[in-house]
Formats: C-alpha cells, sequence, structure tokens
C-alpha cells in the first residue's frame, strides 16, 4: 500500500510497537494512511522487532519494509 506510516494511534501516543518487542502474526504493528483513510498494519509473521525501518510520518510504498523481526524461540 502507498501511503504515510504512523507508528502510533495518535500523535504523540504510544507506539504500537518498540525495538524489542515480541510481535505475533496479525498483530497490530503500524497504520498506513492512505487517500485519508487509516489502514492497520498487521505482522505477516511473529517475532522480536529487530529495527523500526520506516520512520514515523514517512511515506511508504508497495513491499518496502516497516520494521525487521528476529524468529523468537521460547520466553
Amino acid at each position: 500500500m502507498v501511503g504515510t506510516f504512523y507508528r502510533a494511534h495518535e500523535p504523540g501516543g504510544p507506539p504500537f510497537v518498540e525495538v524489542g518487542d515480541i510481535v505475533e502474526p496479525g498483530q497490530q504493528v503500524g497504520i498506513v494512511e492512505a487517500m485519508k483513510l487509516m489502514n492497520a498494519v498487521q505482522a505477516e509473521h511473529g517475532g522480536r522487532v529487530r529495527a523500526i525501518v520506516a520512520a514515523d510520518g514517512a511515506p511508504v510504498q508497495y513491499e518496502e519494509p516497516l520494521l525487521s523481526l528476529v524468529p523468537h524461540e521460547g520466553p
């Protein structure tokens, strides 16, 4: 999806995920605003967030990575 990536539900709000967080498949990790519509971005895979690649408020394009995950094993 082409649009603007947001890390939080609202400006100044807590981000959906931070580096080091564990995410599950289907968990919301951000929002992409496209044509004034807010679209939830959900993790395709589970793992630990290694890096947040896309900056908050940055334009993003098709197939562009937003987060980097490392497969998570154990607690």
